[in-house]
């Protein structure tokens, strides 16, 4: 049946390609998507699938019954973009002024509408169930995966298989890794208020913007003194705002920075070290402080059977040239809710273009994909499932057998 897949997907490649490109021309912001799920919705009802709307808010879940019983199988793509204003110069650029898919969720997608299209063709040999999970809001903290996991997407569910697309990992790559894979990613917002006064006389102010500076720097001891060498952290401060005339020292200055770590008392570590920092630098320039710390999604820890059920499959599947144990990102993925809910994993799919002089990294205004990658990922995750369900589970796989 895995030859016949593959057949299928290789035949249906220019739709998967049209799919990804009509959807990278229109792209939506997270919790604004409006066309995109209907023309997801409306792929799966010519298919004759089963498709609930407005899952936990914009979300998709699209269900395919096999006619023999079995487990089943869960395969997720988010379909939000960006607010980045597209400079790539090709045919299919975004047409919606500083809205761009600069992360390949627009891939993600064709993959999963392909797949669900070739695998409704294996209907009749499916023992077992798939359940096309296609979220909303993946880049916007909350996030769509919590409120679609709180609205029964995962019921049933044995499983569930995620990949994403990397454009800067080589095509046909697949990167996996067992446990962390993922970093939780969470948001700050701190702004110190001093005293404002005439530039010539500092003397009977509280400058706020050396003492933020000293924050800044105070609070990169966090990582280097404060967190256990052998664990991993990241403190970044991503915007500083005094706004003054050029002979005005600032009343207040606004800081907002991001967080990422990879275990949950780091992660409480790391909250409560920036306000304690905070507090003494603000106290020994006698100024004031609030802080705010926003948790965003947890890490995404993949789990150990199912992600090592991935590394067996994948040598064999057609397109993969090469499978690696990657390290861990300090990226956010809130794929992290499914699995904190069922067993999976999710894993790198690389699409780099090839002979390009620059490959530009994601959430970049000239990010773009390798298109042949989708097939590899439609590969990977479609023997994935048919195996799943074949075996029932993930036992011991033969690799000598998926072809």
């Amino acid at each position: 049946m895995l030859a016949k897949l593959y057949k299928l997907l290789e035949e249906n490649y220019e739709e998967i390609v049209e799919i990804r490109r009509q959807l990278h021309m229109y792209p939506e912001l997270s919790f604004e998507e409006v066309e995109t799920p209907k023309f997801i919705a409306a792929f799966h009802k010519k298919l004759g699938h089963e498709v609930r709307t407005q899952v936990g808010g914009r979300g998709v879940v699209a269900t395919l019954r096999g006619s023999k019983p079995g487990k089943t199988v869960a395969l997720r793509a988010d379909f939000d973009a960006l607010p980045i204003q597209e400079e790539n110069d090709v045919p299919y650029k975004s047409k919606i002024p500083g809205v761009m898919h600069a992360c390949g969720h627009d891939g993600h997608t064709a993959t999963i509408l392909a797949l669900a299209k070739a695998l409704n063709q294996l209907q009749d040999d499916l023992e077992g169930n798939i359940v096309f999970i296609h979220q909303h809001a993946e880049e916007y903290a909350p996030g769509g995966a919590i409120a679609m996991v709180e609205d029964g997407c995962l019921d049933g569910v044995d499983v569930i298989f995620g990949t994403h697309i990397w454009a800067t990992n080589p095509l046909g790559e697949i990167a996996y890794r067992t446990g962390p894979i993922m970093a939780a990613a969470d948001r700050f917002h701190l702004t110190v208020q001093g005293k404002g006064g005439h530039g010539a006389q500092p003397h009977l102010t509280k400058d706020s913007v050396v003492i933020a500076s000293q924050l800044i720097v105070n609070l990169q001891q966090i990582v280097s003194r404060r967190v256990d060498p052998i664990d991993s952290a990241v403190v970044s401060i991503g915007f500083f705002e005094a706004k003054n005339a050029f002979n005005v020292i600032a009343d207040s200055v606004k800081l907002t920075g991001t967080v990422r770590t990879f275990k949950e008392e780091v992660r409480t570590k790391v909250e409560n070290e920036i306000r304690r920092i905070a507090e003494g630098t603000c106290h020994a320039a006698d100024a004031e402080f609030s802080y705010q710390f926003l948790r965003g999604y947890p890490a995404t820890v993949n789990h150990k059977e199912e992600t090592e059920f991935i590394a067996t499959l994948a040598p064999k599947v057609p397109g993969v040239t090469n499978v690696v144990e990657t390290q861990p990102q300090m990226g956010g993925e809130d794929f992290s809710y499914y699995l904190e809910k069922v067993p999976g994993t999710f894993f790198f799919t690389g699409a780099m273009i090839e002979g390009r002089e620059v490959t530009y990294p994601h959430h970049h205004p000239k990010f773009d994909i390798d298109e042949k990658g989708l097939l590899v990922a439609a590969n990977i995750l479609g023997a994935a499932t048919l195996t799943y369900l074949k075996n029932n589970g993930v036992r011991a796989v033969d690799k000598e057998q998926l072809v």
